[in-house]
């Protein structure tokens, strides 16, 4: 390496022509004050026809060039500007400009200019976890090495987002914990809400969640006697009635101190369903008015996990994304699969109008072709005139068209029915129909 290193003639000779010609004031050879030796005195001037002084005084050959920048003209320099802004540049060419930015204020301002413009074509990076980070971790663990008792695919919703909602819970603060959130669903005829908690929606999800608790023999939290709940045998069975008996029965308002037993009962029922084996995913739940198999009661709380941790996270301003397309498309398939009964409900109960044409048992009849776009969308056909019947495309008379999330937030009775359809076409009648029988699957 050449420069203030070198002894002799080798630090005058052309190193202060060099500097003249760029006009580089003195102090930026600051460099010299690491010297290993001093610099030897300078050689008596030579003729420049005249031999060299000896081999110490001869430069090496290209060190001038590789240690500073080429000479270039303004317009070159200027011209440089918008590659140098987007570091395309090579190594000498950024020197010259950055050299040359120093002496020339116009061609400053216009760097920094650019510099500002190539930063806004870059996108702003979310400092967000990715919600699908921990599934990805997860499955690149178990392809590696394999579980010994691996959780149930039907099972995966409700793992997911519980550990979603946990990870949200965990990062709030405690004062938080005490936001105003309200609870909406649709009760058959209107829309209708409940005041709570951050802590008090935590303490439903408990509450409703130790039904399946209870159907696969674990313990209640409602029975626990923790918050002076009712025994077992007069615990309610009724998801609504449970929550208000557990909200009820709490001497203090729930606190962040709610989040660590519902946590412990959601890693137990997953532990449980693990272990339990393939005949367990057909054991019923009771729901007080209707029931569910296990499989698609996971499914449902997990729906009901997710619209619940949306609810917190607009209490608290925080950003929670929907699930990954598989899950929701599970969530969706349950709910278009209650349709039918829930509309026969409806008609029992005088809401709906009454059915067209019967049909035995098992038999194609008048159905609605629901189209549900979006990640974890997919085409259903719902039968309208008896839960019995099996919906065709041969037999629509309807279609709905929908956005997956629009669906789930009509099924969660956040959207009012008659503004959930993105797009409607056939029997208007079966069209309103259905959307208020989706909506009617909601509960607080």
């Amino acid at each position: 390496m050449t420069g203030p290193l070198d002894g002799g003639g080798g630090r005058d000779g052309g190193e202060d022509e060099v500097r003249g010609a760029r006009r580089i004031p003195a102090p930026r050879r600051a460099v010299d004050d690491f010297d290993p030796m001093p610099p030897a005195p300078a050689p008596e001037p030579e003729p420049a026809s005249g031999p060299a002084s000896g081999p110490a005084s001869e430069p090496r050959p290209g060190a001038a060039a590789a240690r500073t920048p080429p000479v270039l003209p303004h317009t070159v320099l200027k011209s440089l500007l918008g590659a140098w802004a987007l570091s395309a540049c090579s190594a000498e060419e950024t020197a010259a400009v950055e050299d040359h930015l120093t002496e020339c204020a116009p061609c400053a301002d216009e760097a920094l200019r650019l510099r500002d413009a190539v930063a806004l074509l870059h996108h702003e990076r979310d400092l967000d976890l990715d919600p699908l980070l921990r599934s990805r971790v997860l499955e690149n663990c178990l392809g590696r090495r394999p579980a010994r008792i691996p959780v149930p695919d039907w099972a995966g919703p409700y793992d997911a987002e519980t550990a979603r909602l946990d990870a949200l819970l965990r990062d709030i603060a405690d004062a938080e914990w005490h936001a105003p959130v309200r609870l909406k669903w649709f009760d058959g005829e209107g829309a209708v809400s409940r005041r709570t908690t951050v802590a008090g929606v935590i303490g439903h999800l408990l509450a409703v969640d130790g039904l399946v608790a209870s159907a696969l023999g674990l313990g209640d939290p409602l029975a626990a006697g923790d918050a002076g709940a009712p025994p077992g045998p007069a615990a309610p069975v009724v998801p609504t009635d449970r929550t208000e008996a557990y909200w009820r029965a709490a001497h203090h308002p729930p606190t962040r101190t709610i989040r660590e037993p519902w946590r412990e009962q959601s890693h137990t029922l997953i532990r449980t369903v693990s272990f339990a084996g393939r005949g367990v995913a057909e054991l019923s739940v009771s729901y007080g008015d209707f029931a569910l198999p296990l499989r698609d009661s996971l499914l449902d709380r997990a729906f009901e996990c997710w619209v619940h941790a949306e609810d917190i996270a607009n209490a608290v301003d925080y950003p929670y994304e929907a699930p990954s397309g598989a899950h929701l498309h599970g969530m969706i398939d349950l709910a278009a699969r209650q349709l039918p009964a829930a509309l026969a409900d409806r008609r029992r109960a005088g809401l709906a109008a009454p059915p067209r044409h019967l049909v035995a048992a098992g038999s194609p009849g008048r159905s609605l072709h629901l189209e549900v776009e979006g990640s974890g969308g997919g085409h259903w056909y719902i039968a309208l005139d008896s839960p019995a019947a099996v919906g065709t495309p041969d037999e629509t008379v309807a279609q709905v068209a929908l956005d997956a999330e629009e669906f789930c937030q009509l099924v969660a009775g956040h959207v009012p029915p008659e503004e959930a359809a993105a797009g409607q076409d056939g029997d208007r009648e079966a069209i309103k129909d259905v959307l208020f029988a989706a909506a009617s699957l909601s509960r607080m």
